[in-house]
C-alpha cells in the first residue's frame, strides 16, 4: 500500500488525476484496452474534472462504476449523473464506452444485469471474477467504500460480482454495490480522501484490515491511498 499526502483538496485531486491517466495509458499499451470504475460522492467531482482536462484519447477505454444509488439516472442522486456532468460530457467519451448501473431497476434486478455486463466484457481471474484494470473509491466518515457499509451483509457477498443493498446507513437505502472480492481483484485500487473530517476514516485504513472499516480490507490487493493534509493522521502529515 502506498500513501500520498498532499497540501490541500485541489492538489490532491490533481495527483489522482495525474494517477489516473498514467495508469489507463499503461494499461491500454499492455492490453489495448483499459477498464476503470469510478465512484460517486462529492470528493471525485473536481478528479473528474481535472481528468477531462488531461486525458485527450479516451479511445480503447471503458467507465464502469463501483456502486449506484437505486434512483433514475438523471436524478441529483444519481452517481452517473454526477460523473456524465464532471467527466463524459466534459472528454465526449462515446456513449458506448460508458457502461452505468441501471439501479433503477431496484437493487436486485439492477445488480443482476451489471453483473452480466461485467462477466461479458471485462477478463476474468482464476475465480471467475472480472478483472478491472483500475478502480478509484471514495472513503465515508464511518470507513465505508462503494457502497459496502460497516456490518453490512454485502461484505459476506462471497463469490458475487454485484449485489443489492436495501439498508444502506445512509439515504437512498437501496443501492447496487460491487462486492469486495470484485475490488480485490482489479489490478490496482486508488482511495481518495479529503478534509479533516475523513480523518479517523484514514487512521483506521491505514491500522489495518478490519470488517467494521470495510474500505481498511482493500488492504489485500494492490491499494494507493492519496489524502490531503487535513485528512491524513499525524505521522503521515507533510513537515
Amino acid at each position: 500500500m502506498r500513501v500520498t499526502t498532499l497540501a490541500d483538496p485541489e492538489a490532491a485531486c490533481a495527483r489522482a488525476a495525474e494517477v489516473l491517466e498514467r495508469l489507463l495509458d499503461a494499461a491500454r499499451r499492455e492490453r489495448a484496452a483499459a477498464h476503470l470504475a469510478l465512484a460517486g460522492g462529492n470528493t471525485p467531482r473536481r478528479t473528474y474534472e481535472l481528468l477531462a482536462q488531461r486525458m485527450k484519447d479516451w479511445r480503447g477505454i471503458e467507465l464502469w462504476f463501483g456502486d449506484e444509488r437505486c434512483v433514475e439516472p438523471e436524478d441529483p442522486e444519481s452517481n452517473y449523473r454526477m460523473v456524465r456532468e464532471a467527466l463524459i460530457d466534459r472528454a465526449a467519451i462515446p456513449s458506448e464506452q460508458v457502461h452505468r448501473i441501471p439501479a433503477e431497476l431496484g437493487p436486485d434486478r439492477g445488480a443482476a444485469a451489471y453483473a452480466d455486463q461485467l462477466r461479458e466484457r471485462l477478463p476474468s481471474d482464476e475465480h471467475g471474477r472480472p478483472v478491472l484494470d483500475l478502480a478509484l473509491l471514495g472513503l465515508g466518515e464511518d470507513g465505508h467504500t462503494a457502497s459496502l457499509f460497516p456490518g453490512g451483509p454485502a461484505l459476506d457477498a462471497g463469490g458475487e460480482i454485484c449485489v443489492g443493498v436495501h439498508d444502506a446507513p445512509k439515504p437512498p437505502p437501496e443501492r447496487v454495490t460491487l462486492t469486495l472480492g470484485v475490488l480485490l481483484a482489479a489490478r490496482r485500487c486508488l482511495l481518495l480522501a479529503t478534509g479533516a473530517a475523513k480523518g479517523d476514516a484514514v487512521a483506521a485504513v491505514l491500522a489495518g484490515p478490519d470488517r467494521s472499516v470495510p474500505a481498511s480490507l482493500l488492504r489485500a490487493g494492490r491499494l494507493d491511498v492519496i489524502v490531503d493534509d487535513a485528512a491524513a493522521p499525524a505521522p503521515a502529515r507533510r513537515s
